[in-house]
């Protein structure tokens, strides 16, 4: 048995699962992916959302995760940042700000970058590599002339993943691929990939088999015919993550790359058999005898070793342990066991002997109660990270070091395959996983050179030739350099690329934006979060952690606004009220199989009691006292599961109807449906015809309609990129399919908005869409929106703004009350205007003239059905005409434009004339004033804006409070 199969799945065997027997989904050939750009434009020359404008609210400080780093060999202060689900950044200030460059192509998602820095020409692998949960496909090569001002594809649309790119160094026409190729899929565009003219054609020069793909290249600068490649045999499903096998390995080219010998078998010392891993590889050059550097994913199992003197029984005692094996434990032993495993206490000793003695459970029961997903990625007994060298002189490997190297990489080496070596002193050797360790001697010992203000999870690393000590670091976190070799470092998380699972908002005064991200915790901020580095000065970043690990799903108690429901990955939840802390994770029965929670394990609260919490494991679980006692109240929801070692057969998703009590929907990653009418106590499941086999991403009540209800489903576990959006009125009896417009993008989430039934919005890997008609058609909001995947988004219902959570753009903001209050009648019409509040700061220079001066502005929210030039008139109530001007609405349709608050100089005396008409006596005239800078801004009143375009006429009173 392999030894990859998680703890979590030991306890089922293969015959209880019930399988259907359908068409597994089947991975989206890529010229209907690339077709989505032109369906994607299409949708956005059609919209009348393009206008409206999101608002990026951060966060920044946690960042996202880095893949790739290019940096100027002549300004080291220049360089780019490749994020995994970000973009591309460049900075020419040394990481103290950054520019995106890359927002506008098909995907952001990015593999490997290369930068010929004497012609200014990048060329971007799109897709990353790290084989991740969230790692999305990409769609081949991209190619910039000009240093990212404009791009062209450049073919390899198949590879999905790339790992490495490399220009040579004399000639950029010439340029190697490597390609890892499908995540979820076997497929032949994997391997080495080379063109000889600039990307427009490709020959693939190195393939091993459709599982096996290239992750990492490396080059001999001094003679670029010289190269070497890695290759990684690895399958991933749903259900299971095959991280090794026989095609991985190293080879070498002699010729450019075109023909290519194996270096990696067993007579030249290479660990071999089907649980190798990903390898990480980096060359150097020592005084002619070159040596190459592989760091090894060994997941071949360890040989046991002998721990004398401790009698201390382990969960894994009892794996097999036979009932005559059993007996002969003491009940000492047993209850300390029971005790400092915190089983429950109903499950003393006495109570457990006398379940076994009856038969009512087995001893392994013991083991299968603490299995755990989360502790089980780090109790693997696996060999982990190795590193090899083989140099021209041995023409041999060796294993640099004697012991193992633990606590690097864990079991999770597929995430990592990080080696550098000095350029200048080959001796000197980095390796990374979650922390970086550094040897000064060819990687015989290892130490730590990780900080408190850096992330964990490293996957780059640039060592600078010149300046010593100087390395740029890239991870989860985002970007750390140093000068001083590790001793301390500088944090540049500028960009607001945060990884969000999830997002949620409460209802506090000034509201607050929640939300769990990938390896980042989970976050709390307010909504007017504007970047900047005053915090630096003010000692407070306005966002703040609330727990680590990987963020997940956010419930806030809108009672008090301040009890929290929140966790980390697989169903690992507390509830926050202050400093206290509750932890709940509700356990099955001593006896029954272990539950399966999904990574992203779903809550809710109730909208109608918020004293009852639901939370979905493979059974649905309830509690009526705010996560202090559970009650399991139904069967497996699932298909039951399959074997592997990723938890699967798992709950993804509850909703309880806005409308009505206990009326609850649920849905699983395995592609069911249930319905429950009374707080589940009973299920119904309503899957009927929906498409079998893909992940449930949403199940969600309408909050207009009882019997209606909307479901997405999600086939990216399958590299299948079609968009499933269901809509059924009858609670889920019958099912009609939505969105036939949208592009083949698989859908994350779907809300209908709580003022306007008709408007749905949906968010995709590869953006955000809308629909004014019930999901009959979509079109695109915000034009300058880059092409993010969107997780997650929620409405503030007072405030009625939209936020978004984004898997590598953190967080938007965008006030919708235009869509929700807009009629298909309009042809020109201004929207609610919002609360404007007068200050004597406007126009003001504070305490010193050098900071500038307070101007402010408001939105100005409008809809034409045509773009152009439009007229604008500010009129008092008596119809004073205070100030024209005139704008242009850029689209057709809605449109948002700006208004300082001004009025023309002229009419100050007219409009303080008429304020002061009518008032008594005894009450001070008003007497209106220039700002300090020069210009004149509303007093206190109620008055008329007037737009006009083509004939047409609308008009809305703003007031200044």
């Amino acid at each position: 048995m392999r030894l990859l199969l998680t703890l979590f799945f030991t306890a089922i065997t293969i015959g209880i699962f019930a399988q259907r027997k359908t068409k597994a989904p089947q991975p989206t050939p890529a010229e209907e992916r690339m077709a989505n750009y032109e369906k994607r434009n299409a949708l956005t020359n059609s919209s009348i959302a393009n206008g409206l404008r999101f608002e990026s609210i951060g966060p920044s400080i946690m960042s996202g995760r880095v893949v790739d780093i290019a940096v100027n060999p002549k300004r080291t202060t220049e360089f780019y940042v490749a994020y995994a689900s970000g973009g591309l950044w460049h900075t020419d200030n040394n990481g103290t700000t950054f520019e995106s460059v890359f927002d506008s192509e098909i995907t952001l998602t990015i593999g490997a970058i290369a930068v010929d820095w004497n012609s200014g020409h990048i060329w971007i692998g799109s897709g990353e590599v790290n084989s991740s949960r969230s790692s999305y496909a990409g769609t081949g090569m991209y190619h910039s002339p000009d240093r990212g001002q404009n791009w062209d594809f450049k073919g390899l649309a198949e590879t999905h993943h790339i790992g490495r790119v490399i220009i040579h160094p004399k000639n950029p026409d010439i340029v190697w691929v490597a390609a890892l190729g499908h995540l979820y899929s076997p497929n032949k565009e994997r391997g080495v990939f080379k063109t000889e003219d600039g990307g427009a054609t490709w020959t693939k020069t190195l393939f091993v088999n459709g599982n096996t793909g290239a992750v990492d290249m490396e080059i001999d600068d001094s003679n670029p015919d010289h190269l070497f490649v890695s290759m990684w045999n690895r399958e991933r499903r749903a259900w299971n993550f095959v991280e090794g096998g026989p095609g991985s390995g190293v080879f070498e080219s002699s010729n450019g790359g075109d023909l290519w010998t194996k270096i990696s078998t067993a007579d030249l010392g290479f660990p071999q058999g089907d649980n190798i891993g990903r390898i990480g590889i980096d060359f150097a050059d020592i005084e002619g005898d070159w040596v190459i550097y592989a760091m090894v994913d060994n997941q071949n199992e360890r040989e046991e070793q002998d721990e004398a003197g401790d009698d201390e029984l382990s969960k894994n005692d009892f794996k097999n342990m036979s009932v005559a094996e059993f007996d002969g434990v003491s009940n000492a032993d047993l209850q300390e066991y029971l005790e400092s495993n915190g089983f429950a206490s109903e499950y003393d000793s006495t109570a457990v002997r006398d379940m076994v003695s009856k038969g009512k459970i087995e001893p392994r029961a013991l083991y299968e109660y603490l299995t755990d997903a989360n502790a089980d990625l780090f109790d693997k007994p696996i060999v982990g990270g190795e590193v090899y060298r083989y140099s021209k002189s041995s023409g041999k490997w060796n294993r640099t070091h004697e012991d193992y190297i633990d606590d690097v990489v864990f079991t999770y080496g597929y995430y990592f395959g990080l080696i550098e070596c000095h350029p200048n002193r080959p001796s000197d050797v980095y390796i990374a996983g979650v922390p970086i360790l550094k040897s000064s001697d060819s990687g015989a010992n290892w130490e730590g050179i990780n900080a408190d203000n850096m992330h964990v999870d490293h996957h780059v690393i640039w060592l600078d030739p010149k300046i010593e000590g100087h390395m740029i670091i890239g991870n989860d976190g985002g970007i750390n350099i140093t000068y001083d070799g590790g001793e301390s470092y500088i944090k540049c998380n500028n960009p607001p690329v945060g990884q969000f699972y999830t997002v949620n908002v409460d209802y506090a005064q000034n509201y607050n934006v929640y939300g769990g991200l990938q390896d980042n915790g989970v976050w709390k901020g307010p909504n007017d979060y504007q970047a900047g580095p005053g915090w630096h000065q003010e000692g407070k970043y306005p966002y703040e952690m609330l727990m680590g690990g990987d963020g997940m799903q956010v419930e806030i108690d809108m009672r008090d606004n301040e009890t929290v429901y929140t966790g980390y990955q697989f169903g690992h939840y507390y509830r926050l009220q202050g400093r206290s802390r509750h932890y709940f994770h509700p356990k099955h029965e001593l006896g029954e199989r272990p539950l399966r929670w999904n990574w992203q394990t779903p809550i809710h609260l109730s909208h109608h009691n918020q004293d009852i919490l639901y939370m979905g494991s493979n059974r649905f679980h309830r509690s009526m006292d705010q996560g202090d006692n559970w009650e399991t109240l139904s069967g497996d929801l699932t298909q039951g599961g399959k074997p592997g070692d990723v938890p699967f057969g798992t709950l993804t998703m509850i909703h309880e109807s806005p409308l009505q009590f206990g009326l609850i929907y649920v849905g699983s990653d395995d592609g069911r449906i249930h319905r429950s009418a009374d707080v589940g106590n009973s299920w119904t499941e309503i899957t009927g015809k929906l498409p079998k086999d893909l992940w449930v991403t949403r199940v969600i009540a309408s909050s207009h309609q009882k019997d209606r209800v909307y479901a997405t489903l999600n086939g990216y576990r399958s590299d299948h990129f079609d968009a499933y959006v269901y809509v059924s009125e009858d609670q889920g009896e019958n099912w009609t399919r939505l969105g036939l417009n949208l592009p083949k993008e698989p859908v994350n989430v779907i809300k209908e908005d709580p003022v306007n039934q008709d408007l749905l919005y949906v968010g995709t890997d590869n953006g955000l869409y809308i629909s004014l008609d019930r999901g009959k058609n979509f079109m695109t909001i915000d034009s300058e929106l880059p092409p993010v995947a969107i997780h997650d988004l929620v409405i503030q219902e007072e405030t009625r703004d939209l936020v978004i959570g984004t898997h590598g753009r953190s967080l938007y903001k965008l006030n919708i009350n235009q869509l929700q209050d807009w009629s298909s009648d309009s042809e020109l019409e201004i929207f609610d205007l919002g609360n404007v509040y007068a200050s004597d700061s406007w126009g003001g220079s504070g305490w010193s003239v050098w900071f500038g001066y307070d101007e402010p502005s408001i939105d100005l929210p409008m809809y034409s059905k045509d773009a152009g030039m439009i007229d604008l008139r500010l009129e008092s109530d008596s119809g004073l005409v205070l100030t024209t001007w005139k704008d242009t609405l850029l689209f057709k349709g809605f449109n948002t434009l700006e208004y300082d608050l001004t009025y023309d100089k002229s009419q100050m005396s007219a409009l303080e004339k008429e304020l002061n008409a009518g008032l008594k006596d005894e009450i001070d005239p008003i007497e209106l004033e220039e700002a300090d800078n020069g210009k004149t801004y509303l007093p206190i009143g109620s008055y008329r804006l007037i737009a006009s375009m083509n004939g047409m006429e609308a008009e809305k009173t703003l007031v200044v409070e």
